[in-house]
């Protein structure tokens, strides 16, 4: 089987952190953009969700990590804690499934009830099931929508019990899609509708919230559990490192407003975002690029 193509931008294309998205003026602590700030990440056990809540412990933000089990979260807490530099840490865990409305209620209100108030929300859980048969041979609801309850529900429950605070504070709030949103992998059904959904949603937040700002992040493909579980090819394609998510979520919520353009739409990590900048900002802004719809050419 061979790995689907999709089109893409004609930037460079990144593997790993690249100069303009180096995080270390934010560790070293020239750049105070995330001190005070209170960063909510879920699914942040491990793979993307734990790299990306060691960037911002690092940067020197308040961070509360949530994840369905506590024992994983009690081995991450400890992670991030050892990785905060010259930063003191100040971390919160709660156990909460997304997809489980209430779940998500309480956590953000265990959030709120410790910090006050929320500056970025990473919603980074996700689930597939392995691209290896058609939807009507796999399970109804433990293989295809169970993917949806928890990619697209879950990533709504987020943001319904999120955005108000976020409202308050003109914050951030990236959801983590999928590449795979833009291609018709087969046997990937599941996954990929719950993507597509997931960037329309994202754009839905960017209309009823325009304060805040809203991104739908590609990840780069990475040798998370769910890549490996997913999709056979993996090690073909799975090239990108942990960090690259991880430093580009910090440019693109340093406050600095210098990518904010790029709300309500898709991006991509594996995009040199200078490169996005330089050549592709007039024509995402003028053109309505990056977000879903019908195109006839």
């Amino acid at each position: 089987m061979s790995s689907p193509q999709s089109r893409n931008l004609s930037v460079t294309a990144r593997h790993d952190v690249y100069p303009a998205i180096s995080p270390e003026t934010y560790f070293s602590g020239s750049s105070d953009a995330f001190r005070s700030k209170v960063v909510l990440v879920f699914g942040a056990s491990k793979g993307i969700g734990l790299s990306i809540s060691s960037f911002y412990i690092r940067a020197g933000a308040k961070l509360a990590m949530i994840s369905r089990s506590e024992k994983a979260l009690a081995v991450a807490k400890d992670q991030v804690i050892s990785e905060a530099g010259s930063f003191k840490p100040d971390v919160l865990t709660v156990a909460a499934d997304v997809a489980d409305t209430k779940a998500v209620e309480e956590a953000v209100r265990q959030v709120i009830e410790a910090y006050g108030r929320l500056d970025i929300v990473i919603a980074n859980a996700g689930i597939s099931s392995p691209w290896t048969k058609p939807f009507v041979e796999n399970d109804p609801y433990s293989d295809w929508w169970r993917t949806l309850e928890v990619n697209l529900r879950g990533t709504y429950n987020v943001a319904h019990y999120t955005l108000p605070h976020l409202d308050k504070t003109s914050g951030s709030f990236v959801a983590i899609t999928s590449a795979a949103s833009q291609v018709n992998a087969r046997f990937a059904s599941a996954y990929a509708v719950s993507k597509t959904a997931l960037n329309r949603f994202i754009e839905y937040v960017s209309i009823e919230h325009p304060t805040v700002k809203s991104f739908s992040m590609h990840p780069g493909t990475i040798k998370t559990d769910s890549v490996i579980t997913a999709i056979p090819y993996w090690e073909r394609i799975a090239i990108d490192t942990l960090q690259l998510p991880a430093a580009t979520v910090l440019k693109l919520t340093d406050g600095s407003g210098r990518f904010d353009w790029i709300s309500g739409k898709f991006v991509s990590a594996n995009w040199d975002l200078e490169e996005l900048e330089r050549d592709w900002k007039e024509d995402i802004m003028n053109k309505g690029l990056l977000i879903t719809r019908i195109l006839v050419e």
